[in-house]
């Protein structure tokens, strides 16, 4: 699914007018029947209002149709709308059909006229995608008593104040952010959760045709992109068709990691996985994986030469392995030999922070894990989101990698491309679950994927083993090992 800026949203809001041979109005009113069925889905009727606080603009219309909808479902409803001298033209119309509609709507000039205190719900409609300045004055004000009145907001299409293309400072701390069509990329930063707890993109009747012919390289991953790429299984296979993944790493009292990891490659489908690991290792993983194959580097307790006679089609490299000054130099002449594509992770990240000219050795494509702070120490410190996505995507280009940016909303990027992963949820906060992404993405490298490709399924199957598993597995106790053990159920939810 496309993500696009302010301006291209307007831009297929008038093709689809256009295409469609449907007025603005008529728009606008399918935009808020829609919203209205998911707000009755998701909140009951109950005797206390529904407050909408509506702007000038077509936001604000968007909420007075809300408001008019409601209240024929039979909510009580109440409409706050903004001072001013001009109305948009939808927004006029939608004002004169709520008050046709004995729609309880009131005009203020300051924010002490606004109750919210005996509100079921408030409804933000103040200011959508479009807004281009800080909030000052009264919405200022009004967003402010907004936050403050301890009730479930929900915005229409973006919480009022929220920037769609630079850092947001002050805005609507939103419960729910229902946007319509067209996902916003500033809804899934991390700095924005303030202002964005959950989000939900519902169809309102664009043109599929306008959406087509709008250009952009930001995308959002949903199932279906992945059941798109995921290859068909031969009836033949076996596991030397299903490539092999080889997992480097561990150290004395991190041989944990590899185990994760290489269950994890084994658990995506590949056919074989041998783990290369310190001597002390290998009886962890042969005791505690047994389908996993082992190869011992000659120290018993950190990997000082990587040398191995297997020809894997895929290697993870990193996890739990060290930074002993011997682990480095055998990474480092690892590097300079190898040819089988990459994923690496964890100290294999941070050694490569530490000799930046190594980052010239990687075969093409090779995809990087970091986490956040694994990240700052690749590119160096950031100043908002926006600039952080900046710099690495400069940091990609510069030495041709797929690099995922671990977080609520992962983001997957190569040298020409942003996508937003739409799976997971704040379970897969826990200790291996790093580990865990590293193997998956790798077994799918081995079975043959292209490097964007296995990043974006093994990121989306990560983040679905929890989601699938959610009513059977606190999100407070979930594991790295419950991550694997749901990677099967993951594929199931994606081929249904």
């Amino acid at each position: 699914m496309k993500i696009l800026s302010a301006v291209q949203i307007r831009e297929v809001d008038a093709k689809t007018i256009d295409y469609e041979a449907i007025s603005s109005i008529d728009l606008m009113e399918g935009a808020a029947m829609s919203f209205t069925d998911w707000f009755i889905e998701n909140y009951a009727l109950q005797e206390a209002p529904i407050v909408v606080v509506c702007g000038r603009g077509n936001n604000g219309g968007d909420g007075l149709a809300v408001g008019r909808l409601l209240q024929g479902r039979g909510y009580a409803v109440r409409v706050y709308l903004m001072p001013g001298e001009t109305l948009s033209a939808d927004c006029a119309e939608n004002l004169r059909r709520a008050k046709t509609s004995g729609v309880d709507v009131r005009q203020i000039v300051s924010p002490e006229e606004i109750t919210l205190s005996d509100a079921a719900v408030v409804i933000d409609a103040i200011f959508g995608s479009g807004l281009n300045r800080e909030l000052l004055g009264l919405p200022a004000e009004l967003v402010q008593r907004i936050n403050e009145s301890g009730k479930p907001i929900v915005s229409i299409d973006v919480p009022s104040g929220l920037f769609l293309d630079r850092k947001t400072s002050f805005a609507v701390h939103a419960t729910d952010t229902i946007t319509f069509q067209i996902p916003k990329f500033a809804l899934y930063l991390p700095e924005n959760s303030v202002f964005v707890r959950n989000v939900r993109v519902i169809n309102i009747g664009l043109s599929k045709k306008a959406i087509g012919e709008v250009e952009t390289d930001i995308f959002f991953t949903e199932t279906a992109d992945i059941k798109n790429r995921l290859k068909p299984l031969s009836k033949f296979a076996h596991k030397g068709t299903q490539g092999h993944t080889l997992v480097i790493g561990g150290s004395f009292g991190k041989t944990g990691a590899v185990c994760l990891a290489a269950k994890a490659a084994l658990k995506s489908g590949c056919g074989l996985v041998t783990a290369f690991l310190p001597g002390c290792g290998v009886p962890v993983i042969q005791s505690n994986f047994p389908e996993a194959m082992a190869v011992s580097d000659k120290n018993e307790h950190h990997i000082s030469d990587i040398l191995f006679d297997v020809k894997p089609d895929a290697i993870a490299i990193g996890v739990g392995m060290g930074r002993d000054e011997d682990t480095q130099m055998a990474f480092y002449l690892f590097l300079l030999d190898n040819l089988v594509p990459l994923v690496i992770d964890a100290d294999g990240l941070n050694i490569l922070s530490e000799h930046e000219d190594w980052l010239y050795f990687l075969p093409p494509k090779t995809i990087l894990t970091p986490h956040p702070k694994e990240l700052s120490r690749l590119i160096g410190g950031w100043a908002d989101d926006f600039d952080k996505i900046a710099r690495v995507r400069a940091f990609v280009r510069k030495y041709d990698l797929v690099l995922v940016v671990k977080g609520a909303y992962s983001l997957v990027l190569d040298s020409e491309n942003v996508f937003v992963n739409a799976s997971g949820s704040p379970a897969l906060a826990t200790a291996g679950s790093g580990d865990v992404l590293s193997g998956i993405i790798a077994g799918l490298l081995a079975q043959g994927y292209a490097p964007i490709d296995a990043a974006r399924i093994g990121v989306f199957l990560h983040g679905l083993t929890a989601d699938v598993s959610a009513k059977k597995i606190h999100s407070r106790s979930f594991v790295a090992t419950d991550i694997i053990e749901n990677i099967g159920n993951a594929y199931f939810e994606v081929e249904k």
